[in-house]
């Protein structure tokens, strides 16, 4: 596949992957696709070696897996092998009661949506951009517990977030606090006599779930989860084509090559787990997080369902080995000395390994080890990421992971300029780096 092929593919996903809903539901249809079978979570599993199974958890996490046809053949080699990433961007989140009219007259003004900010977005790069709604609607049933799910996605740019003329500040230059509340509200219309927005949210689900074949009245509407989106798609950046911009790229790009990777790997003598995990970007500490107990209980059912007792599932969770998938700093080429002095990060320079004396990135010396053999074996370039000792960094899934997930885990990812923007900066090549490198993990 040629490298523009490539990031046509990669542009695609994204775009189709608007919110961890969405994204989940293109997994789905990837691994659909390469005859992967769906299993239900509260269903006992009904799986056989040489086959390859996902299971879908509340909507926006999944897990997908690989069992070898002669898994306890390993000879010497780690049997258990699994790698997390995380589905969600930042971004913000309507609220439920979201109508807010700035009227400057009688009958006219500006429609707002009142809205919550969800993880860390950099505000300022979301004003004056085409802006979209998509989500999960939850349709009423004639039981409690029995209603109905949908997903709808605008596609439409509908909001936009306006910013302050440089007349009526003059001194924008020189850095604005924005508040949330009050600044980086969408405005989605102007009302006037002629125009009606009473309940314009229901209005929309109602227009797009109609496109999917499904009448409702907003009465059916029971609740909802809708996010607001960036809809500009991606481009090639650079005379040459290096570099691609776009939104998401935190963590889509892990997403993308992570779920290609597993789908392109027969290993025989083991099994291949890759967890697509919701609300990193929120802490993780939620019934689909890496916090939560999830995977072992996912775990604990594909090991009975093989015939095997919860020791032998101990024994592999503490000799296997886990990749934890998300974007790293590349080293800023206007402010290089926010970065560390030694260690640098280049666009294209490879997936990155994450070290941390904190912890806030999982690493260990034989794991990173691990990881290097694996990039030398199967000629992937690899580099290294440590925070400047003076500044305090991020953190991402592998050690909340690891503490519910007891393997040896390592943090890697591709390299970003302005990770949390509404469109982020990254190398063309270093997404076929990383797929090669996690196709080598698995193999």
């Amino acid at each position: 596949m040629s490298d523009e092929q490539y990031i046509n593919e990669l542009s695609s996903f994204i775009n189709n992957s608007v919110t961890p809903f969405h994204t989940v539901n293109t997994i789905r249809e990837y691994l659909s696709a390469n005859n992967y079978e769906e299993l239900k979570v509260d269903e006992p599993f009904k799986i056989e070696a040489g086959r390859r199974y996902y299971i879908n958890i509340y909507d926006s996490t999944l897990i997908a897996f690989n069992i070898g046809s002669d898994i306890r053949n390993s000879k010497g080699k780690v049997n258990l092998r699994c790698s997390a990433s995380h589905t969600d961007s930042p971004c913000f989140k309507v609220k439920p009661e979201y109508m807010i009219k700035e009227a400057l007259g009688k009958d006219e003004g500006y429609v707002k949506l009142n809205t919550e900010v969800y993880g860390g977005p950099i505000l300022n790069t979301w004003l004056d951009r085409p802006l979209s709604i998509a989500g999960k609607v939850v349709i009423k049933g004639k039981e409690w517990y029995d209603s109905e799910t949908r997903f709808i996605d605008v596609k439409k740019p509908v909001l936009t977030i306006p910013n302050l003329a440089i007349h009526m500040n003059r001194e924008v230059n020189k850095g604005v606090e924005l508040n949330r509340q009050k600044d980086m509200l969408p405005v989605i219309g102007l009302f006037n006599e002629n125009e009606n927005y009473d309940d314009i949210v229901q209005k929309l689900i109602i227009e797009e779930i109609k496109k999917q074949g499904r009448d409702i009245a907003k009465e059916d509407i029971s609740d909802y989860e809708l996010f607001i989106y960036q809809t500009e798609r991606g481009s090639t950046i650079g005379v040459y084509d290096e570099m691609y911009s776009s939104p998401r790229l935190d963590n889509l790009t892990s997403v993308f090559a992570q779920m290609r990777a597993i789908v392109n790997c027969d290993r025989h003598d083991g099994i291949n787990l890759a967890i697509f995990y919701d609300n990193e970007e929120i802490g993780s500490a939620t019934k689909q997080g890496a916090a939560s107990q999830v995977i072992m209980l996912i775990l604990e059912k594909i090991y009975v369902a093989l015939g095997y007792d919860r020791d032998y599932m101990i024994n592999d969770i503490l000799s296997g080995m886990m990749v934890s998938i998300d974007v790293a700093h590349a080293t800023h080429p206007n402010l290089p000395e926010k970065s560390d002095i030694t260690n640098k990060v280049s666009l294209n320079g490879g997936i990155v390994i994450k070290e941390s004396a904190s912890q806030s990135y999982a690493n260990d010396a034989q794991g990173i080890s691990a990881v290097k053999s694996i990039c030398e074996k199967f000629d992937c370039k690899y580099q290294i990421f440590v925070n400047r000792s003076d500044m305090h960094g991020g953190r991402t899934l592998g050690s909340i992971s690891s503490t519910v997930l007891p393997m040896r885990t390592i943090d890697i990812g591709i390299p970003l300029l302005a990770m949390h923007s509404s469109r982020e900066l990254m190398g063309k090549n270093d997404e076929k780096n990383l797929e090669k490198f996690l196709t080598g993990f698995y193999s």
